[in-house]
Order: structure tokens, then sequence, then C-alpha cells
């Protein structure tokens, strides 16, 4: 079936076909209509659901936490300073090792007041246990939701896992999406089976105070299911890619076979370097583009370019010139970085160019500020 749809509402839809039992909900600018479209769906009686109703964002999270840890499958979407505002509950997430699937529409930080697309609020998440997918299209955005739940719930995993895309770019942007049939969705969705429950027939005690040996040993576990993470994205994007044809891997490559520079973005940057790509072409230039697709786990081995040109719209304050995966890959070759597209600050395939052009010329730094 071709559903043409905005990407909320994409997520939405996808939630839904997963079968969450469990939905919490607390509106925020870019993210209301996702929330606001599951709400209609338990009220039609299309998803049998429990819709809670909270008081805030760090309500979600903690509804979620409790529903999760009594084996149940859960959903919330949130985005900028609602996903701050859960911060403290995001980290009790991941070391209590509930599998919670979340959608954040990347949102800028204020002050001052923005409501457009910037991804600090996600990166500022990074280091807390999630699983981090960045996606650049409605249709990723259904297919990713539906795979998140596969990866978060499998046993060598159980992590939360968060999907991340542009506010307005793609929340509120109609595009056209293959949405399977609910039976193909729920063959591939195995029952959730948790790896610890709270049953009132079998209590036990979770989360108490434990010692700094057995602290070490759960966070050395977490560590593991991480890297165990790796592998288990593409055996579940492979056979998501045999069962309904579309796969995207943990990083996408364009042109990159013979490329003389690789350019590195995510989510909507990446789709617009895509057609950067084409333009550096027809001018003769060896241009190719590696999309990161997850930055957590961070598939380093998948960087092994000469030369990469790392666009980042999200700033790590005080390390370097601030971008966050530019930091993160610059030590594995000869690599220039741009920040770029904060607080929505428009980014085309022109200024794309632009930034391969300045650093064939040896220029990286802040793109609009300090290098044009």
């Amino acid at each position: 079936m071709k559903v043409i749809d905005t990407g909320n509402h994409i997520a939405a839809l996808a939630a839904k076909m997963a079968r969450p039992e469990v939905i919490a909900a607390y509106p925020i600018t870019p993210q209301t209509t996702v929330v606001e479209r599951l709400a209609q769906y338990v009220e039609r009686g299309e998803l049998d659901a429990e819709f809670i109703r909270v008081e805030s964002e760090h309500s979600a999270m903690a509804a979620c936490i409790g529903a999760s840890a009594t084996g149940v499958r859960t959903f919330t979407a949130t985005a900028s300073h609602g996903l701050l505002l859960m911060h403290e509950m995001i980290h009790w997430a991941a070391l209590a090792r509930l599998p919670i699937v979340m959608i954040n529409v990347n949102r800028a930080i204020g002050p001052g007041w923005n409501i457009w697309s910037d991804m600090n609020d996600s990166m500022a998440q990074r280091d807390t246990g999630w699983i981090q997918f960045y996606v650049s299209s409605n249709q990723e955005i259904f297919d990713t939701v539906i795979q998140a739940y596969r990866i978060a719930e499998h046993e060598d995993v159980m992590l939360p896992v968060m999907v991340s895309y542009d506010g307005f770019i793609l929340s509120h942007t109609s595009m056209a999406v293959d949405v399977p049939e609910q039976e193909k969705v729920d063959s591939f969705l195995h029952e959730f089976n948790s790896m610890w429950k709270l049953d009132s027939s079998h209590p036990i005690t979770h989360g108490n105070i434990i010692m700094p040996d057995d602290y070490m040993e759960v966070r050395y576990s977490m560590k593991k299911a991480m890297d165990n993470a790796m592998k288990i994205i593409e055996e579940v994007d492979e056979e998501y890619g045999k069962k309904f044809g579309r796969s995207y891997g943990l990083v996408e490559e364009y042109k990159t076979e013979d490329a003389d520079y690789v350019i590195v973005a995510t989510s909507a940057i990446a789709s617009e370097a895509r057609v950067a790509i084409d333009v550096l072409r027809e001018k003769g230039k060896k241009a190719g583009l590696a999309r990161l697709r997850v930055h957590r786990p961070m598939p380093f081995s998948r960087f092994n370019y000469d030369k990469m040109i790392v666009i980042d719209r999200a700033v790590s304050l005080g390390l370097g010139n601030g971008g966050i995966i530019y930091n993160e890959l610059k030590s594995r070759g000869d690599v220039y970085g741009f920040v770029a597209g904060l607080g929505g600050k428009d980014v085309n395939y022109k200024d794309i160019v632009k930034m391969y052009e300045m650093a064939e010329k040896g220029k990286e730094g802040w793109y609009g500020v300090e290098v044009d």
C-alpha cells in the first residue's frame, strides 16, 4: 500500500503497526502530531494500547520505564527541550536494559527561542547507552521504527533505541511511503520476551543500591550489548531488506569507490549532499557520500577513506572546531570538518558544493560564519 503523509504521521503509523501496549505522550513542537495521531488510533480502536497522558517529558520516559519493566512493548516521542528534560530517565532506561523505542524530532535548543532543525538535542544524549539512528526520508522513518523493536528487544542487545529526524524538513513534509500489510510486520517482529521483568507473583528487587564492583559489571554489560548491536543492526536490516525490499546498513555509501573526497553527513543534510555529489561529478570532481545512519554504536570501521569532509549539524563547544562527528572521525585520516545548519539555517546542495571546494583548498570551520 502506498501512503502519502508527513514524517510524523508515518512514524505514528509505524509505531501502531509494531503494536506497543503502552504509549506515553506529552506534546512538543515539532513532535506533537506523532502522539496526536497515535491517540486517534487508540480512540478509534485501531490500536489496543494504554495511552498515558503525562504531565512532562520526564514523566513520559518514567512511564515507559515502568511499563517496559513489566515486560510490555512501549513507545514515546519527543523533541528538543523535551528530550533534555528526560535526560535523567534516559540514563535510567538504558542502565535498566529496557528496549524502549522513541522518536526524537530534532529541534534547536534555546535560548534564543527556535523551533527549527538542529541535532544538538539528540547528540547530547550520545553517551547514555541508547542506540541512535538518524534517518533521511519518511520511508526510512517507517522502516527504522519497525527495525528498532527487533534490535532493541534482541536478547544480545536489550537497549533502548532513539530514531531521530529533522524537524519540519521531514516531520511536516509529506512523501510517498510503501506500507506493508500488518501480517508481514507481525511476522517480522517477534513477541517481546524481556530478559527481566517486574512480576508480583515472582517478586524481585531492581535498581537498588549496588557496590562498585557490581556497578562496573553493569556498565561493562552495556558496553558489550552496544558492541553486539553493531552486528544485530546489520542482520536485522538485511532480513528486513529480504522481506520488504529496503535496507540501509550502518552507513549508506554513494559513489565512494573512486572518490578523492568522501562527504560524511547525516539526516536531511545527507540527502542534500547526494545531489551535491552529482553536481560535483558533473564538474569532474570525484566526490562521494557516506551517510551515517547509525551514530551509536559508532561504526568506525566503515570510515576508511583517504580524505573525508564531515558536515555536522551539532556542536560540542570547546572541542576543536566543535563538530561532534568530525571530532570522532578526525583521527581516521585526512579529515576536514564543517559545522553547518544550526538552528535550522538552510544547507542546500550548493552550500555543500562550496564546502567541498573549500576543503580542497584546506579550509574548514563554521560554514556561514567563519569560512565562507
